[in-house]
C-alpha cells in the first residue's frame, strides 16, 4: 500500500445529472465532467505523479486519460477500482428503485455497510476490493500514484488509508472535481 497517494473521483457523467445509480454500468462524461478532469490535471501538475491507476469503467478511465495526457503519466487499469456493483439497481433513480424494489431503501438504511445491492455487492465486500486495489497500485507505481475511481469505492479506499471504521467511512463525501492527497493517514484537498 502506498504511503502517499492522490485520489480523484471521475468527472461529472450524464447519469450523475439524472441522479441514476451507475454502479458498474456507465455513462459518458458531460462537458462539465471533461472540464473537471482538465482542472484536476492542472492541480496535479507539480505533484510528481508519474503513474495513474484507474477504474476500468469509462467515466473514470476517460478522466484518467485526460489527466495522464496532461501529466505525461503512465496509465494502469486496475479492475478492483471499479465502483461498487449496484447489481439489479444499476441504471435506476431512487424513485424507480422504490417502485421496482419496495422496501430496498429501508433495508439499506438499516445496515448500509453490510447491505448487499440485489445482484451486486455491499460496502463491506467492496472494502476488500479497495484493499487489493491499494496493494496493486502500490506495486505498480513509482512515487505517489493517482487513483481515479468513484464515490462509493472511494469511501472504502479512504477508510483503508485512514484506518476508519464503517460509520466514519460511510460519512465521507467526494465531490466531483476534487483531488485528495493522502499521506500517513491524513488527507487534504488539493
Amino acid at each position: 500500500m502506498p504511503e502517499r497517494l492522490f485520489l480523484a473521483r471521475h468527472g461529472q457523467s450524464s447519469w450523475n445529472l439524472e441522479h441514476r445509480l451507475q454502479g458498474q454500468l456507465d455513462s459518458r462524461l458531460t462537458a462539465d465532467g471533461i472540464a473537471q478532469a482538465r482542472a484536476m490535471a492542472e492541480h496535479l501538475v507539480t505533484s510528481g505523479v508519474t503513474t495513474i491507476c484507474t477504474s476500468p469503467l469509462g467515466r473514470a478511465r476517460t478522466t484518467a486519460e485526460i489527466i495522464a495526457d496532461r501529466l505525461g503519466a503512465d496509465l494502469i487499469v486496475v479492475p478492483d477500482l471499479a465502483e461498487i456493483d449496484h447489481g439489479d439497481l444499476a441504471g435506476m433513480t431512487w424513485d424507480e428503485i422504490d417502485q421496482n424494489f419496495p422496501g430496498a431503501r429501508e433495508e439499506r438504511a438499516a445496515n448500509r455497510y453490510g447491505w448487499v445491492f440485489p445482484g451486486g455487492e455491499s460496502y463491506a465486500q467492496a472494502r476488500a476490493r479497495a484493499r487489493k486495489a491499494l496493494s496493486s497500485c502500490g506495486w505498480a507505481s513509482t512515487g505517489a500514484p493517482l487513483l481515479v475511481s468513484h464515490e462509493m469505492i472511494g469511501r472504502m479506499l479512504r477508510a483503508e488509508l485512514r484506518g476508519l471504521d464503517a460509520a466514519a467511512a460511510l460519512s465521507l463525501r467526494h465531490p466531483l472535481g476534487v483531488v485528495f492527497e493522502i499521506a500517513g493517514g491524513v488527507e487534504r484537498i488539493l
